[in-house]
């Protein structure tokens, strides 16, 4: 008898099948996400759908706009109607029910105002709103496609992540303090706009370090310090913003979520890959790649490390677990 014949329903089962209530029960948390469709995988639906499964949540993917670009560059990108964006979400949105929202790159002014109707439909499911560098868009889109996510995005935002430079430039644009805005500076434009949390990351320290803090309008929250990578990626953005959607869908408080979503990025970006002749991409699957002969002597030497402090007998080296963060890995 194979193990598939084996199995005991479960209570309740009739004939080996569940019954509704219990299919939702064993259900993973869905994340809707709302972004742009990319060929690379780098960033857009494809970076949301990878990261999501990997926190283990599932991606309800919604395209907003298509993406023309490689894994160096964007050439141009063409924009969804904008009753094709809303009926893709409210189609599932009427069968499926989500615990957070993602929203990433709407295409346009227009998507903006498509996306920001069906958020406002529901108010408790939390938003995570990430807002990419869009200056490959010419100064009128850029400017008309800012001004629709400040005014439309921002007031239903649960936290607002970007990177330190474009946050700046989108909440501070007449910043022209010698001194890079704080964390809570940039938290406190986003409150006046009604976003609750800001998300900064890539804040340059000094020796290679970059930090990344989560602030309200009464300051820093709490953060990661990092060692700043020597090469280029795509979809690091992305992969942050998506994975802290995946943790607040499963209900974690807002503190723990960061954290973990922060260690997740650093360790996707540590094990990325350079698919192409461009930049790289985070390995959001960083954890499932099997360990090689230096990761394995490495984690040898630290169980036998540990086992000699502690107690005789208190642990052996099969017991002992690797190193949570693996080593580079640049295919």
């Amino acid at each position: 008898m194979s193990k598939i014949d084996s199995k005991v329903p479960p209570a309740g089962a009739v004939d080996g099948v569940l019954s509704e209530d219990e299919q939702a029960a064993q259900a993973p948390a869905c994340v809707m996400s709302f972004n742009a469709s990319e060929a690379s995988g780098a960033s857009g639906l494809g970076g949301d759908i990878a990261t999501i499964a990997a926190m283990g949540a599932h991606c309800l993917p919604i395209v907003t706009a298509i993406i023309l670009r490689d894994t160096a560059e964007v050439f141009e990108h063409q924009t969804l109607d904008t009753d094709t964006i809303s009926e893709q979400a409210r189609l599932i949105l009427e069968d499926i029910p989500i615990t957070a929202w993602k929203v990433g790159f709407l295409g346009s002014a227009e998507g903006v105002s498509a996306v920001a109707e069906v958020l406002s439909d529901y108010p408790d499911v939390p938003l995570v709103a990430y807002l990419p560098n869009v200056a490959w868009l010419d100064e009128e889109q850029q400017q008309s496609y800012l001004d629709s996510f400040r005014e439309l995005i921002l007031p239903q935002t649960h936290v607002l992540v970007g990177n330190h430079k474009t946050l700046t430039d989108f909440l501070l644009p007449d910043w022209d303090n010698d001194r890079p805005a704080s964390p809570r500076e940039l938290a406190v434009a986003a409150a006046q706009h009604g976003a609750a949390h800001v998300l900064v990351s890539g804040i340059n320290l000094p020796n290679q370090f970059v930090d990344n803090v989560l602030a309200t309008s009464q300051g820093p929250i709490t953060g990661e310090k990092f060692e700043r990578f020597d090469i280029n990626f795509v979809g690091a953005g992305d992969t942050l913003s998506a994975a802290l959607a995946a943790l607040l869908a499963v209900g974690a408080d807002i503190h723990a979520a960061v954290g973990e979503a922060l260690s997740f990025l650093d360790q996707a970006l540590d094990g990325g890959f350079r698919p192409g002749m461009g930049n790289a991409i985070p390995d959001r699957f960083f954890w499932a790649l099997p360990p090689n002969e230096e990761e394995e002597a490495a984690a040898a030497a630290e169980a036998a490390a540990a086992a000699a402090l502690d107690e005789p007998g208190s642990l052996s080296l099969d017991d002992a677990l690797p190193s949570s963060r693996p080593p580079k890995r640049m295919h």
